[in-house]
Protein backbone atom coordinates (compact mmCIF):
# COMPACT_ATOMS: atom_id res chain seq x y z
CA UNK A 1 0.00 0.00 0.00
CA UNK A 2 1.38 3.44 -0.92
CA UNK A 3 2.88 5.95 1.46
CA UNK A 4 2.94 9.01 -0.77
CA UNK A 5 4.29 11.45 1.82
CA UNK A 6 7.19 9.92 3.73
CA UNK A 7 8.47 12.72 5.99
CA UNK A 8 7.97 16.38 6.81
CA UNK A 9 10.57 18.60 8.49
CA UNK A 10 9.65 21.72 10.46
CA UNK A 11 12.08 24.70 10.44
CA UNK A 12 12.19 24.98 14.22
CA UNK A 13 15.89 25.89 14.16
CA UNK A 14 15.19 28.77 11.74
CA UNK A 15 12.38 30.47 13.65
CA UNK A 16 14.61 33.16 15.17
CA UNK A 17 15.93 34.09 11.74
CA UNK A 18 12.39 34.20 10.31
CA UNK A 19 11.35 36.62 13.05
CA UNK A 20 14.38 38.89 12.87
CA UNK A 21 14.28 38.94 9.07
CA UNK A 22 10.67 40.03 9.27
CA UNK A 23 11.68 42.96 11.46
CA UNK A 24 14.52 43.82 9.04
CA UNK A 25 17.25 43.51 11.62
CA UNK A 26 20.40 41.47 11.17
CA UNK A 27 21.86 41.36 14.66
CA UNK A 28 20.51 41.13 18.17
CA UNK A 29 18.09 38.81 19.90
CA UNK A 30 14.37 38.32 20.40
CA UNK A 31 12.27 37.30 23.38
CA UNK A 32 8.62 37.01 24.26
CA UNK A 33 7.12 39.94 26.16
CA UNK A 34 3.42 40.47 26.90
CA UNK A 35 2.42 37.97 24.22
CA UNK A 36 4.59 39.58 21.55
CA UNK A 37 7.89 38.52 20.03
CA UNK A 38 10.14 41.48 20.84
CA UNK A 39 13.44 42.20 19.09
CA UNK A 40 16.25 44.13 20.80
CA UNK A 41 19.54 44.85 19.08
CA UNK A 42 22.78 44.19 20.89
CA UNK A 43 23.35 47.91 21.47
CA UNK A 44 19.70 48.54 22.44
CA UNK A 45 19.54 51.02 19.58
CA UNK A 46 16.93 49.17 17.58
CA UNK A 47 13.64 47.80 18.79
CA UNK A 48 10.68 46.12 17.20
CA UNK A 49 8.01 43.50 17.71
CA UNK A 50 5.68 41.09 15.94
CA UNK A 51 2.17 40.71 17.31
CA UNK A 52 1.61 37.31 15.70
CA UNK A 53 4.62 35.11 15.03
CA UNK A 54 2.41 32.08 14.33
CA UNK A 55 3.40 29.32 13.72
CA UNK A 56 6.78 30.04 15.33
CA UNK A 57 7.10 28.95 18.94
CA UNK A 58 4.67 26.02 18.75
CA UNK A 59 6.74 22.97 17.90
CA UNK A 60 10.19 23.69 19.34
CA UNK A 61 8.98 23.36 22.92
CA UNK A 62 7.49 20.00 21.97
CA UNK A 63 10.76 18.78 20.53
CA UNK A 64 8.97 18.13 17.25
CA UNK A 65 11.28 18.63 14.29
CA UNK A 66 10.46 15.85 11.84
CA UNK A 67 7.38 13.73 11.24
CA UNK A 68 7.55 10.27 9.66
CA UNK A 69 4.35 9.09 8.04
CA UNK A 70 2.63 5.75 7.69
CA UNK A 71 -0.44 4.92 5.65
CA UNK A 72 -2.44 6.47 8.51
CA UNK A 73 -0.87 9.20 10.63
CA UNK A 74 -2.77 10.89 13.42
CA UNK A 75 -2.00 14.13 15.24
CA UNK A 76 -3.56 13.97 18.70
CA UNK A 77 -3.81 16.75 21.25
CA UNK A 78 -6.06 19.24 22.97
CA UNK A 79 -7.10 22.65 21.67
CA UNK A 80 -4.05 24.73 20.84
CA UNK A 81 -1.72 21.73 20.65
CA UNK A 82 -0.83 22.45 17.03
CA UNK A 83 -2.51 19.51 15.30
CA UNK A 84 -4.55 21.66 12.90
CA UNK A 85 -1.52 23.87 12.29
CA UNK A 86 0.47 20.82 11.19
CA UNK A 87 -2.24 19.85 8.72
CA UNK A 88 -2.32 23.37 7.30
CA UNK A 89 1.46 23.51 6.94
CA UNK A 90 1.52 20.15 5.16
CA UNK A 91 -1.41 21.04 2.90
CA UNK A 92 0.11 24.40 1.97
CA UNK A 93 3.58 22.98 1.31
CA UNK A 94 2.24 20.15 -0.86
CA UNK A 95 -0.22 22.42 -2.67
CA UNK A 96 -3.26 20.39 -1.68
CA UNK A 97 -6.67 21.56 -2.79
CA UNK A 98 -8.68 23.24 -0.07
CA UNK A 99 -11.99 25.09 0.27
CA UNK A 100 -12.18 26.53 3.78
CA UNK A 101 -9.80 29.36 4.78
CA UNK A 102 -7.28 28.72 7.53
CA UNK A 103 -5.65 30.69 10.32
CA UNK A 104 -2.34 32.24 9.35
CA UNK A 105 -0.12 35.15 10.29
CA UNK A 106 2.49 37.39 8.79
CA UNK A 107 5.12 34.65 9.10
CA UNK A 108 3.05 31.70 7.91
CA UNK A 109 4.09 31.75 4.25
CA UNK A 110 7.75 32.24 5.17
CA UNK A 111 7.49 29.34 7.59
CA UNK A 112 5.98 27.12 4.88
CA UNK A 113 8.83 28.05 2.51
CA UNK A 114 11.34 26.71 5.05
CA UNK A 115 9.50 23.40 5.58
CA UNK A 116 10.92 20.34 3.82
CA UNK A 117 9.34 17.03 2.84
CA UNK A 118 10.23 13.77 1.13
CA UNK A 119 7.99 11.44 -0.84
CA UNK A 120 7.81 7.68 -0.56
CA UNK A 121 8.81 5.32 -3.37
CA UNK A 122 6.81 2.82 -5.39
CA UNK A 123 7.73 -0.84 -5.99
CA UNK A 124 10.16 0.18 -8.73
CA UNK A 125 11.96 2.68 -6.54
CA UNK A 126 10.48 5.75 -8.21
CA UNK A 127 9.41 8.59 -5.93
CA UNK A 128 5.68 9.18 -5.72
CA UNK A 129 4.18 12.48 -6.71
CA UNK A 130 1.32 14.06 -4.78
CA UNK A 131 -1.70 12.29 -6.30
CA UNK A 132 -4.22 14.27 -8.32
CA UNK A 133 -7.26 15.14 -6.27
CA UNK A 134 -5.38 15.20 -2.96
CA UNK A 135 -6.90 17.72 -0.60
CA UNK A 136 -7.42 18.90 2.96
CA UNK A 137 -10.92 18.59 4.37
CA UNK A 138 -11.92 20.50 7.49
CA UNK A 139 -15.03 20.48 9.66
CA UNK A 140 -15.90 23.84 8.06
CA UNK A 141 -16.14 22.10 4.68
CA UNK A 142 -18.64 19.62 6.12
CA UNK A 143 -20.72 22.36 7.77
CA UNK A 144 -20.73 24.40 4.54
CA UNK A 145 -21.97 21.31 2.67
CA UNK A 146 -24.81 20.92 5.17
CA UNK A 147 -25.82 24.58 4.82
CA UNK A 148 -25.64 24.48 1.01
CA UNK A 149 -27.66 21.25 0.89
CA UNK A 150 -30.38 22.74 3.10
CA UNK A 151 -30.51 25.90 0.99
CA UNK A 152 -30.74 23.78 -2.17
CA UNK A 153 -33.55 21.69 -0.70
CA UNK A 154 -35.43 24.80 0.40
CA UNK A 155 -35.30 26.25 -3.13
CA UNK A 156 -36.40 22.94 -4.65
CA UNK A 157 -39.30 22.66 -2.18
CA UNK A 158 -40.52 26.07 -3.32
CA UNK A 159 -40.10 25.06 -6.97
CA UNK A 160 -42.03 21.82 -6.47
CA UNK A 161 -45.22 23.67 -5.51
CA UNK A 162 -45.05 25.77 -8.66
CA UNK A 163 -44.06 22.69 -10.66
CA UNK A 164 -47.17 20.80 -9.52
CA UNK A 165 -49.42 23.59 -10.71
CA UNK A 166 -47.54 23.77 -14.00
CA UNK A 167 -47.78 19.99 -14.46
CA UNK A 168 -51.58 20.04 -13.96
CA UNK A 169 -52.02 22.97 -16.36
CA UNK A 170 -49.91 21.28 -19.06
CA UNK A 171 -51.41 17.82 -18.65
CA UNK A 172 -55.08 18.76 -18.40
CA UNK A 173 -55.25 22.27 -19.86
CA UNK A 174 -55.55 23.54 -23.41
CA UNK A 175 -53.13 22.36 -26.06
CA UNK A 176 -50.11 24.53 -26.62
CA UNK A 177 -50.00 25.90 -30.17
CA UNK A 178 -46.61 26.12 -31.85
CA UNK A 179 -46.88 29.46 -33.60
CA UNK A 180 -43.26 30.47 -33.19
CA UNK A 181 -40.00 29.26 -31.67
CA UNK A 182 -40.98 31.05 -28.48
CA UNK A 183 -43.70 28.41 -27.97
CA UNK A 184 -41.29 25.50 -28.37
CA UNK A 185 -40.34 25.18 -24.68
CA UNK A 186 -43.98 25.20 -23.52
CA UNK A 187 -44.86 22.55 -26.12
CA UNK A 188 -41.91 20.41 -25.04
CA UNK A 189 -43.07 20.53 -21.43
CA UNK A 190 -46.64 19.65 -22.40
CA UNK A 191 -45.49 16.63 -24.41
CA UNK A 192 -43.40 15.55 -21.43
CA UNK A 193 -46.30 16.01 -18.98
CA UNK A 194 -48.71 14.01 -21.16
CA UNK A 195 -46.27 11.19 -21.84
CA UNK A 196 -47.49 7.88 -20.40
CA UNK A 197 -43.94 6.96 -19.36
CA UNK A 198 -43.44 10.13 -17.30
CA UNK A 199 -45.17 10.36 -13.93
CA UNK A 200 -45.67 13.62 -12.11
CA UNK A 201 -42.75 12.71 -9.84
CA UNK A 202 -40.43 12.15 -12.81
CA UNK A 203 -41.64 15.39 -14.41
CA UNK A 204 -40.87 17.38 -11.27
CA UNK A 205 -37.49 15.69 -10.81
CA UNK A 206 -36.45 16.53 -14.36
CA UNK A 207 -37.72 20.08 -14.39
CA UNK A 208 -37.23 21.20 -10.78
CA UNK A 209 -34.44 18.94 -9.54
CA UNK A 210 -33.99 16.47 -6.72
CA UNK A 211 -33.46 17.28 -3.08
CA UNK A 212 -30.17 16.24 -1.55
CA UNK A 213 -30.70 13.41 0.89
CA UNK A 214 -30.23 14.73 4.40
CA UNK A 215 -30.46 13.06 7.77
CA UNK A 216 -29.14 14.19 11.11
CA UNK A 217 -25.98 16.31 11.13
CA UNK A 218 -23.93 13.20 11.86
CA UNK A 219 -25.56 11.18 9.07
CA UNK A 220 -25.08 14.04 6.63
CA UNK A 221 -21.43 14.43 7.64
CA UNK A 222 -20.82 10.72 7.10
CA UNK A 223 -22.54 10.91 3.70
CA UNK A 224 -20.28 13.84 2.81
CA UNK A 225 -17.17 11.72 3.35
CA UNK A 226 -18.69 8.80 1.44
CA UNK A 227 -19.26 11.13 -1.53
CA UNK A 228 -16.01 13.11 -1.42
CA UNK A 229 -13.33 10.54 -0.63
CA UNK A 230 -11.96 8.63 -3.62
CA UNK A 231 -9.19 6.16 -4.42
CA UNK A 232 -5.39 6.57 -4.75
CA UNK A 233 -5.35 9.91 -2.99
CA UNK A 234 -3.66 11.70 -0.08
CA UNK A 235 -6.10 13.29 2.36
CA UNK A 236 -5.55 15.59 5.32
CA UNK A 237 -8.64 15.44 7.56
CA UNK A 238 -9.09 17.99 10.32
CA UNK A 239 -11.35 16.60 13.08
CA UNK A 240 -13.64 14.73 10.66
CA UNK A 241 -15.64 13.31 13.59
CA UNK A 242 -17.32 16.65 14.37
CA UNK A 243 -21.15 16.34 14.57
CA UNK A 244 -20.97 12.54 14.65
CA UNK A 245 -22.32 10.29 17.37
CA UNK A 246 -20.10 7.43 18.58
CA UNK A 247 -21.96 5.06 16.25
CA UNK A 248 -21.35 7.36 13.27
CA UNK A 249 -17.69 7.73 14.25
CA UNK A 250 -17.29 3.97 14.16
CA UNK A 251 -18.87 3.91 10.69
CA UNK A 252 -16.46 6.64 9.60
CA UNK A 253 -13.57 4.62 11.05
CA UNK A 254 -14.63 1.60 8.97
CA UNK A 255 -14.88 3.76 5.84
CA UNK A 256 -11.41 5.23 6.35
CA UNK A 257 -9.88 1.81 6.99
CA UNK A 258 -11.37 0.52 3.73
CA UNK A 259 -9.93 3.48 1.82
CA UNK A 260 -6.47 2.69 3.15
CA UNK A 261 -6.64 -1.11 2.88
CA UNK A 262 -8.32 -1.46 -0.50
CA UNK A 263 -8.29 1.92 -2.29
CA UNK A 264 -4.67 3.10 -2.11
CA UNK A 265 -5.27 6.15 0.10
CA UNK A 266 -2.93 7.74 2.63
CA UNK A 267 -4.55 9.62 5.51
CA UNK A 268 -3.19 12.33 7.80
CA UNK A 269 -5.75 13.11 10.48
CA UNK A 270 -6.03 15.62 13.32
CA UNK A 271 -8.39 14.25 15.97
CA UNK A 272 -8.98 13.54 19.63
CA UNK A 273 -11.74 11.00 19.00
CA UNK A 274 -10.89 7.70 20.74
CA UNK A 275 -12.62 5.87 17.91
CA UNK A 276 -10.47 7.39 15.17
CA UNK A 277 -7.37 7.09 17.32
CA UNK A 278 -7.98 3.33 17.11
CA UNK A 279 -7.72 3.31 13.30
CA UNK A 280 -5.93 0.17 12.18
CA UNK A 281 -2.18 0.70 11.87
CA UNK A 282 -2.31 4.39 12.81
CA UNK A 283 0.93 6.13 13.78
CA UNK A 284 -0.15 8.58 16.47
CA UNK A 285 1.81 11.69 17.45
CA UNK A 286 0.86 12.83 20.95
CA UNK A 287 1.24 16.61 20.81
CA UNK A 288 0.23 17.00 24.45
CA UNK A 289 3.36 15.25 25.70
CA UNK A 290 6.74 16.93 26.22
CA UNK A 291 8.50 16.02 24.08
CA UNK A 292 5.93 14.99 21.48
CA UNK A 293 6.04 11.23 21.06
CA UNK A 294 4.53 8.40 19.04
CA UNK A 295 2.14 6.47 21.29
CA UNK A 296 -0.46 3.71 21.20
CA UNK A 297 -4.04 4.93 21.20
CA UNK A 298 -4.88 3.23 24.50
CA UNK A 299 -2.09 5.19 26.22
CA UNK A 300 -3.61 8.59 25.39
CA UNK A 301 -5.54 10.69 27.88
CA UNK A 302 -8.82 10.81 25.94
CA UNK A 303 -8.97 7.05 25.62
CA UNK A 304 -8.02 6.61 29.29
CA UNK A 305 -10.77 9.01 30.41
CA UNK A 306 -13.37 6.94 28.54
CA UNK A 307 -11.94 3.70 29.89
CA UNK A 308 -11.84 4.92 33.49
CA UNK A 309 -15.42 6.23 33.33
CA UNK A 310 -16.91 3.04 31.92
CA UNK A 311 -14.74 0.82 34.06
CA UNK A 312 -15.93 2.70 37.15
CA UNK A 313 -19.52 1.97 36.10
CA UNK A 314 -18.89 -1.54 34.84
CA UNK A 315 -21.51 -3.11 37.12
CA UNK A 316 -24.26 -1.01 35.51
CA UNK A 317 -23.53 -2.59 32.14
CA UNK A 318 -22.99 -6.09 33.44
CA UNK A 319 -26.29 -6.04 35.35
CA UNK A 320 -28.33 -5.61 32.15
Amino acid sequence: MPVYLSSFTLPVDKEERLITDRMLYNAGSFRQKNGRFVYESSDNAKYGYIDNAYPCGIFGEKGLYEISFGRVTVFYGGNGSGKSTLLNLIAQKLGLKRLAPYNSGELFDSYVDECRFSMGADDEGEDYRVPNGSRIITSDDVFDYMLAARANNSEIAEGIEEGRREYARLKFGDNVQLNSMEDYEALRLQVLARSKSVSRRKFLRREVGSEIELGSNGETALRYFMLKLGSDTLYCLDEPENSMSPKMQLELKALLEELVRYCGCQLIIATHSPFLLALEGARIYDLDSRPAAVRNWWELENARVYFDFFNKNRELFESQ
